[in-house]
């Protein structure tokens, strides 16, 4: 299993914070750090992150992305507004306990804008643990398990049938925000190297739209 790590640029102090969390109780997943880092000369929102994240989904470079954004709902609405991404807003390790077993997702959001105090951090830390531990679509509880699981699977295949392929919507983009997208070389290289979807490699390769 492949985790990538990526986060808006407006919270790039908090990615070592996910990044040794994730390194520290990862069970042989392997984990990619895409950032955004402090030190980067170029700005990332947490809408152009979630194009980001959906092409790593996509191309099926990664199978989960852990991400985030100041209040960390935001990020989670503009995962789901991606094809083929299901993702869950995670605050508290309870909330990522249930996502993982009843939805099944592949992507989180933390809020992490809180107050990251000592106790906030150990939240932080005992959340990530938790989406790294837990068996995706066991479901939960047992009693109801079988029922959820399958409520699961028509909600992604309603999302499927009612939403555009991953390439309408980049095409979609205006032309400097997909030059943008594509300039995010730690992204895109790893895409580059890891790519199984026929679309993604005609939105890396073919000459864009205007």
């Amino acid at each position: 299993m492949k985790i990538g790590i990526i986060q808006a640029s407006s919270q790039s102090e908090k990615n070592d914070l996910i990044y040794r969390a994730a390194i520290k109780h990862n069970k042989n997943a392997e984990i990619i750090n895409f950032g955004c880092f402090p030190n980067d000369k170029t700005s990332y929102s947490y809408i152009e992150i979630s194009i980001l994240a959906g092409l790593l989904l996509n191309s099926g470079s990664v199978d989960l992305i852990i991400t985030g954004c100041s209040s960390g709902q935001g990020m989670m609405l503009a995962l789901n507004s991606i094809p083929g991404v299901l993702c869950g807003y995670v605050p508290t390790p309870k909330d990522a306990f249930l996502f993982a077993r009843i939805n099944n997702g592949n992507a989180v959001s933390l809020p992490l804008g809180e107050d990251y105090t000592w106790v906030g951090e150990e939240n932080m830390e005992e959340t990530i643990k938790t989406i790294l531990t837990e068996q995706f679509g066991s479901g939960y509880p047992e009693s109801e398990a079988a029922r959820k699981l399958k409520d699961t699977e028509l909600l992604k295949k309603i999302r499927k049938e009612s939403q555009k392929t991953i390439k309408e919507t980049f095409d979609s983009l205006d032309k400097e925000l997909r030059e943008k997208l594509l300039s995010k070389k730690d992204v895109i290289g790893y895409i580059e190297k890891h790519n199984r979807n026929d679309q993604i490699a005609e939105i890396l390769y073919q000459p864009q739209a205007e």
